[in-house]
């Protein structure tokens, strides 16, 4: 997964995230359960907040190729398409064996922010400029 592949990611994934939200805003909210509004709600929270980070990762790995941050931009993919994929399931169909994979979405949202950090640690310090 490159930059670009990651940056189309981003862009379907906000796309999705505004679309679906206003239907499930005024279409679905009058007929769910708060339970399961809940579950839409908490999975749109997570689904754009790692959009916004993917699109940061996107531009950060255009300008140059930091393996760490290659990796996050992966594993925020991964508990997208999981921890938010599960919710809006389990949501609208009520199928609870989904309930398996949100977990396992939100250790790879855990993963992908370690993995920021150890590259954000690894990165130099730019010179200091004396003028």
């Amino acid at each position: 997964m490159n930059s670009r592949t990651l940056l189309m990611f981003s862009a379907i994934s906000g796309f999705f995230y505004v679309a679906f939200g206003a239907f499930a805003t005024h279409k679905l909210a009058p007929h769910l359960s708060p339970q399961h509004w809940e579950y839409i709600q908490l999975a749109m929270r997570y689904q754009i907040v790692h959009t916004l980070i993917l699109v940061g990762i996107a531009t950060i790995l255009m300008r140059k190729t930091i393996l760490w941050f290659y990796w996050a931009g992966i594993f925020f993919s991964v508990g997208i398409l999981l921890f938010s994929g599960s919710l809006y399931c389990m949501a609208l169909t009520q199928v609870r064996l989904l309930s398996y994979f949100t977990p396992i979405g939100g250790f790879s949202f855990l993963i992908g922010w370690t993995l920021i950090f150890i590259g954000a640690l690894r990165l130099r310090a730019p010179a200091s400029r004396h003028e």
